[in-house]
């Protein structure tokens, strides 16, 4: 599932391409998403500016006069921007993208400025949704999420208040979008292992000194994916169809077996809810 730097990197390239352009045409081809798509979406979207572009969580946030198309990559989805011809611009226009859509493309904005935005999503875990007004956090899948983790809310005098009296393991409870928004499993495995804790360790057991190694950890682990445009392991492309390198420097994720690349240790594999966790016993305590 794209994460968090996956979604900003799609974030970061979509935006020079749409932003302050007008939405002069929307396709759904199959509105059956994760939730339906609003039927009346085209007549809310066409005409409309892109005023901005931002990100919440895992949650692309797509600004207009009236209110914001909050968009979810799922567990397949992908956003790309294409082109068509500026001056062949009619109102046949889903015939003249260079690219003719395939069949998990389900949804396009096309824009003034000849430019193209698609979805692809095959297993259709993805959504588009829309929030009338000017707070887009109000809508319920926004409004009880906690601090973004590259936030300065995000801090370790609150990451360890908020674990004191939580008996659950401290990998569980940082993927928990109501503690910090956008840490999914691969890069919890990454930050916990640079922070040197265990991911079955309990949340209610961390010291204040381990509070703060791990939010840096988090923070430099997204970090450092952002740069790296993402992690591929199965699905995710950019916005211009190419993958992100992040897995190239996976330390534990996925390495069951493989030696540790600071004590060369086997690394070890558990399940933890149904998500799998990597880890060295060694270096992880």
């Amino acid at each position: 599932m794209p994460e968090l730097p996956e979604v900003e990197t799609t974030r970061c390239g979509l935006a020079p391409h749409i932003l302050n352009t007008t939405i002069i045409g929307v396709i759904v081809r199959n509105a059956r998403l994760r939730w339906p798509i609003p039927e009346d979406l085209p007549e809310l979207l066409i005409g409309q500016e892109i005023i901005s572009l931002t990100r919440r969580a895992k949650y692309l946030l797509l600004k207009v006069n009236t209110g914001t198309l909050i968009l979810h990559l799922g567990m397949s989805g992908s956003l790309r921007i294409l082109s068509a011809p500026t001056e062949l611009i009619t109102e046949a226009f889903p015939a003249l993208c260079c690219e003719p859509p395939a069949k998990h493309d389900h949804f396009d904005l096309l824009f003034n400025n000849g430019k193209l935005m698609r979805l692809r999503d095959p297993r259709r875990f993805g959504a588009i949704l829309w929030q009338t007004g000017d707070d887009a956090y109000a809508h319920p899948l926004l409004a009880q999420l906690g601090p973004e983790p590259l936030d300065d809310d995000f801090h370790a005098d609150y990451l360890y208040e908020i674990t004191r009296q939580r008996r659950v393991s401290i990998k569980q409870f940082i993927m928990d979008n109501h503690v910090v928004v956008g840490i999914g499993n691969i890069y919890a495995s990454e930050a916990l292992f640079t922070a040197g804790i265990l991911p079955h360790r309990c949340a209610d057991n961390l010291s204040e000194q381990q509070c703060v190694k791990l939010v840096d950890a988090l923070r430099s682990t997204l970090i450092d994916a952002i740069s790296a445009g993402g992690s591929t392991l199965r699905d995710f492309v950019n916005s211009a169809g190419n993958p992100g390198y992040f897995q190239q420097q996976h330390r534990v994720y996925g390495r069951t077996g493989a030696p540790c690349v600071c004590c060369t240790s086997p690394i070890k594999h558990c399940k933890q809810g149904q998500r799998s966790s990597y880890y060295c016993e060694h270096c992880q305590t």
